[in-house]
């Protein structure tokens, strides 16, 4: 089983060293992580480019151009360029405990896709996480909540791994899914844009499909570093689509991952086959990227 990690990002690329480094010191290699760009300025690229000299797996760029919050579309891209079985799907700002691909790996079933947790931080915890190597706090530090997820107890692993279809606690930070499920139900929903709901509408989607949930508890861990949240929006449009999803028994969205597979026919950019001094952005085209993937938005 070949494992995609498909890590979205937008303009943090301090975070991300974290996220990439965090994944590159795994006891288990994935087979390949993906950034899917929703439209950073160039020091994300400039990043890449540094870590791609010497990063164990290939590392690939996707980059699409900043048109506002379109996270759908930024992990449909994903995984239409994955070219692994299994898809985790991880945020640019979830540093990963050095265990975090095996405890996946050891977690997928099929059938099934894996809810994954996370541990927060403060602002102040972050400052001290920022410009080190990626670290992964224990059980007594401080600034952090929901300490409970620092444990990894694979053995007990499976007392929360009781299938369901629960929609609470739903999270595209940290979940996984066997890519040709994901084909199957056409990815993420990219009538939803902005903040939210997209990752909650694409579970109910799966369960219509028949696939169940299991939460990976006490293993895949990953530290979530503290920034603002627009979590509290009132009178989100996308609740109105995550409404009709259910109400419908929809599976399949209209406006999903099909439509980026022509352009990932053939594999995207390894960036480790490209030299430091390629430009990140073309002089002639400034709204494009000209290095790191395959085809350009």
């Amino acid at each position: 089983m070949r494992i995609s990690v498909a890590v979205i990002t937008y303009n943090w690329p301090e975070a991300l060293e974290l996220v990439l480094r965090s994944l590159a010191r795994q006891t288990e290699l994935p087979y390949e992580v993906i950034v899917t760009d929703d439209g950073s300025q160039p020091a994300t690229c400039e990043l890449l480019l540094r870590l791609a000299h010497d990063y164990p797996v290939r590392l690939v760029h996707l980059w699409q151009p900043d048109d506002g919050a379109r996270m759908s579309r930024a992990r449909n891209r994903a995984i239409a360029a994955a070219r692994g079985d299994y898809v985790i799907l991880l945020d640019g700002d979830m540093v990963a405990e050095r265990h975090f691909i095996a405890d996946h790996r050891a977690f997928a079933r099929r059938g099934c896709f894996a809810q994954g947790s996370r541990v927060l931080t403060d602002a102040s915890s972050v400052k001290g996480m920022l410009g080190r190597g990626p670290s992964f706090p224990e059980f007594f530090r401080r600034g952090i909540d929901r300490r409970r997820h620092t444990l990894r107890l694979p053995a007990l692993a499976r007392v929360f791994a009781r299938p369901s279809r629960r929609q609470r606690g739903i999270k595209s930070c940290n979940m996984a899914f066997w890519r040709d499920d994901l084909l199957r139900l056409n990815g993420f929903n990219e009538a939803m844009t902005g903040w939210g709901r997209e990752d909650t509408e694409l579970a109910v989607r799966a369960f219509h499909a028949g696939l169940l949930r299991r939460d990976l508890r006490l293993g895949g861990l990953a530290v979530h570093l503290y920034h603002r949240t627009r979590k509290h929006l009132v009178d989100n449009p996308n609740d109105r689509i995550l409404e009709e999803a259910k109400r419908s028994g929809l599976t399949r969205c209209e406006h999903g991952v099909a439509q980026h597979m022509i352009e990932f026919a053939g594999a995207p950019v390894d960036l480790r086959t490209t030299h430091l001094s390629t430009p990140c952005r073309s002089s002639a085209f400034p709204d494009r990227m000209v290095v790191a993937q395959a085809v350009v938005a």
